[in-house]
């Protein structure tokens, strides 16, 4: 295997960064029209799918063909159905509550600190945490035991994502189930199954870029910062104190795994 291009890689990172960037830019344009930006959510996946185009274009004569293609397709797969799931799920509901709580302390003009606080800093997590797959575009040779390892991690974050998200659907249109803790399928294995998903998606994603050592280095950066999220940072610990408001919360994550999926401990 050659080396890795460097200097092609580099010249990408500036269109990757205006693709994140220009769906975080009108997708707040249409959110200010609408009062909304709830809708900031469905961008995200998006812009992953934005990035991952352009990348797709401006690495043509580099890298390996089949890399590129399969790293882009992963990504658009993903990305597409959990804007079309997320803009599913928020139709004919009103303002996101941690939106609203945040721009109740805004200083000054509410869109504007949206804009700084949350349409732009989410066009940045976008570039980073793509750059896997913006460098594995640019990796030349062929396919290898990673990027086969990376595809089927992949596979298993989009199940858990997509069958997490369908029972958890199916759960809340129940009326009986009204202020229930949903405990059942993918749910009584794992508190989150959407977001381990997401953390396998990206993992997978990182490995596909470990096809090169210098690839590999340059983007690890993108699964540590998705998993702090995920784990840390935005996702589980926020979500979880919503959930703990509700009844029979604490007997649930008493027998759940907070995360990663493992049988369910027994009734007490």
């Amino acid at each position: 295997m050659s080396g890795f291009p460097w200097g092609a890689f580099a010249q990408n990172l500036a269109p990757a960064a205006g693709a994140a960037f220009a769906v975080m830019l009108v997708t707040f344009a249409v959110a200010v029209r609408r009062g909304l930006h709830r809708i900031v959510d469905v961008a995200w996946g998006i812009g992953f799918t934005a990035v991952a185009l352009v990348t797709l274009l401006a690495s043509a004569g580099e890298g390996d063909g089949a890399r590129r293609v399969l790293v882009t397709v992963l990504t658009a797969a993903w990305g597409l159905r959990l804007a079309v799931h997320i803009a599913r799920r928020g139709r004919g509901h009103g303002e996101d509550p941690r939106y609203e709580a945040m721009l109740a302390k805004a200083p000054g003009s509410r869109d504007l600190y949206a804009l700084r606080m949350v349409y732009l800093l989410q066009g940045a997590l976008v570039w980073l945490v793509s750059l896997p797959v913006q460098a594995a575009q640019y990796i030349p040779g062929p396919l290898t035991g990673f990027a086969w390892a990376g595809t089927a991690l992949w596979a298993v974050g989009l199940f858990f994502e997509a069958v997490g998200d369908a029972q958890l659907a199916r759960f809340k249109a129940d009326p009986a189930n009204r202020g229930r803790v949903m405990d059942r399928g993918l749910w009584s294995w794992t508190r989150h199954p959407n977001y381990f998903g997401d953390f396998c998606v990206w993992w997978g994603l990182f490995l596909i870029a470990c096809d090169s050592p210098q690839a590999a280095a340059v983007s690890v950066v993108s699964p540590l910062v998705m998993s702090y999220l995920l784990i840390n940072g935005s996702g589980k610990p926020m979500l979880e104190r919503h959930m703990a408001r509700r009844p029979g919360f604490t007997e649930y994550a008493a027998r759940t795994s907070g995360f990663f999926p493992l049988p369910p401990r027994p009734r007490r």
